[in-house]
């Protein structure tokens, strides 16, 4: 190959028809061009000089050129001219400008051409991945169609006709498999630049996927009528999707399911066969969270805000039901509503319950020094420790029926002092395990919790700032679980732990943040924050589910 066996205007033609193949501009190949007719210069009159080849944009007349900067001391020979010698050859040229040289034209041998294409290659290739990942950047959550390239291990690299993108095995459906040549359509969920150039990562088994599906089958969906407000997928098993309706005049489940289901099974079929739930959004936590468990009933839920828990009473023949194969049904809810769903039967509430009421009866019993009906009516209206008796208006008490106002001040009267003698008792337990006074001085710190930190060996302001809100949380509840449990613990087990403990999350966090003080004494804000204490996430169990995030 030879810069001469190439007419100009051939050479034009060459990099017009490569930019028009590549989908590239045409100044980028002739870039590439330069740099492969300068390299094959180097590589004849000496790699150290600096040679530039330039290719006229209209007449496709190659030049080559040295250049040698202008200096007053020289470092480099080759590339160098001292300013005195300069002026001899150009006058008036200053420090830091370039004498050029031309020099004559080239013929490429063998091994110079094949130097030359490779150069131009990989600059066109390098091109072609900027158009890729500029093209595709912006394309992130649309679905898109292709045709099989490889399949590779279960990794199915796919032609999208002006790029390749690939679909990982974990992205696919299960029991999915593709030849070369099929036509597939999926979801691209991510676009990065890395050194192998863009990557354009396609999924089927993507939440978004099913939506963009529905989307697509489901006018209403694309015109914005209805809206798909979460979706949770099992892939290639089942989903649940909460759809609403900003038109009172039209059905949201109805238009997703379509006539005589001819909308949803459309999206079944692409997804090979995955049951799909389509489930009616309510503002509303709990009846949403009773549409998401259907088919099973719900006789009852109880929401724990401050927890992010929902407990769901279902009939007893009800319950595996409501669980699902797996736990599959509760974990697809959970995930759906962001809740964690804990299940159980009438019969476990009832004994749940019940035991509730017998422990809340006896610590009144015990600390009031009442007969078992006044401790049951306590606690029928509510009353739940003795600091709420001891420290609620006379007028509340005495509106209990059977009682009056001096049945009521005398309750708050023996409420109180068993208070103070619990405290009186607790400091003394406190000293004597040796509980420092500067972890008693934190606000938030009862002489209870001082007396149950003693006991498990937290007795200094390091003791307590080593814990994470967790574990705090878990060493003051009753009983005598351990932080050294945690970790064998279910997500349902330290739940129902959590739940029991004194503090909430943010009052465990506030203790430890004060607890750290000490250490940032002096430096910023920023510091102490960047300390916060981490909680440990809850795994989902067989009765209950953690959302996953989407």
């Amino acid at each position: 190959m030879e810069t001469s066996s190439l007419s100009r205007t051939e050479l034009l033609q060459v990099a017009e028809a490569v930019a028009r193949e590549k989908s590239i501009e045409r100044d980028e190949v002739l870039e590439a061009m330069e740099q492969a007719i300068s390299k094959a210069g180097r590589a004849k009159y000496g790699h150290e000089h600096d040679i530039r080849a330039e290719i006229d944009r209209t007449t496709g007349e190659v030049r080559l050129r040295r250049y040698r900067e202008v200096a007053d001391e020289i470092e480099n020979e080759t590339t160098q001219i001292l300013t005195s010698d300069a002026k001899v050859l150009q006058p008036g040229v200053e420090v830091g400008q370039f004498i050029i040289d031309d020099l004559p034209p080239i013929d490429l041998g063998r091994i110079a051409a094949q130097t030359a294409k490779q150069v131009i290659v990989q600059k066109v290739r390098e091109a072609e991945r900027k158009r890729q990942y500029a093209e595709y950047k912006d394309r992130v959550g649309e679905i898109v169609n292709g045709i099989v390239k490889r399949n590779e291990f279960g990794n199915v690299t796919v032609d999208l006709g002006r790029a390749e993108a690939i679909i990982r095995r974990d992205e696919t459906l299960p029991r999915e498999s593709f030849r070369t040549g099929d036509r597939v359509r999926a979801y691209i969920y991510d676009v990065r630049e890395e050194q192998r150039g863009p990557q354009i990562f396609l999924s089927r088994s993507h939440p978004q996927f099913m939506a963009k599906l529905f989307a697509q089958e489901v006018p209403e969906i694309y015109d914005g009528i209805i809206e798909l407000k979460a979706v949770a997928r099992d892939p290639g098993s089942r989903a649940k999707i909460g759809v609403i309706s900003h038109d009172s005049s039209i059905d949201p489940v109805g238009a997703c399911v379509g006539m005589r289901g001819s909308r949803v099974q459309a999206v079944v079929s692409e997804l090979q066969g995955e049951k799909i739930d389509i489930i009616p959004w309510s503002e509303d936590t709990a009846t949403f969270i009773v549409n998401a468990l259907a088919p099973a009933e719900v006789t009852k839920v109880v929401l724990d805000e401050e927890q992010g828990r929902i407990e769901v009473v279902v009939p007893d023949e009800q319950l595996s039901l409501a669980i699902g194969r797996r736990g599959q049904n509760v974990r697809l809810a959970s995930m759906l509503s962001g809740w964690d769903i804990d299940i159980m039967t009438e019969d476990e509430e009832s004994r749940r319950r019940q035991e509730e009421m017998r422990q809340r009866s006896q610590l009144f019993m015990d600390a009031l020094d009442v007969d078992d009906v006044i401790a049951h009516l306590l606690v029928a209206e509510g009353f739940t420790g003795i600091e709420q008796v001891a420290y609620v208006p006379i007028a509340e008490l005495a509106e209990i029926e059977g009682f009056d106002e001096d049945v009521a001040e005398e309750l708050r009267a023996r409420g109180r002092t068993y208070l103070e003698e619990l405290d009186r008792s607790n400091e003394e337990k406190r000293r004597t395990l040796g509980v420092d006074d500067t972890v008693a001085a934190l606000t938030g710190v009862t002489t209870t919790m001082l007396v149950t930190l003693g006991e498990t060996g937290v007795k200094s302001l390091d003791d307590l700032a080593d814990l994470d809100t967790t574990e705090l949380r878990v060493i003051l509840a009753p009983g005598d679980t351990g932080i050294d449990a945690i970790d064998d613990m279910t997500s349902s087990q330290l739940a129902d732990i959590l739940k029991a403990s004194p503090l909430n999350e943010d009052d465990a966090n506030a203790i430890i943040m004060a607890a750290r003080a000490h250490w940032f004494e002096g430096e910023d804000a920023d510091a102490v924050a960047a300390t916060a204490p981490e909680t440990v996430d809850e795994q989902s169990g067989d009765a209950s589910a953690t959302p996953a995030s989407e």
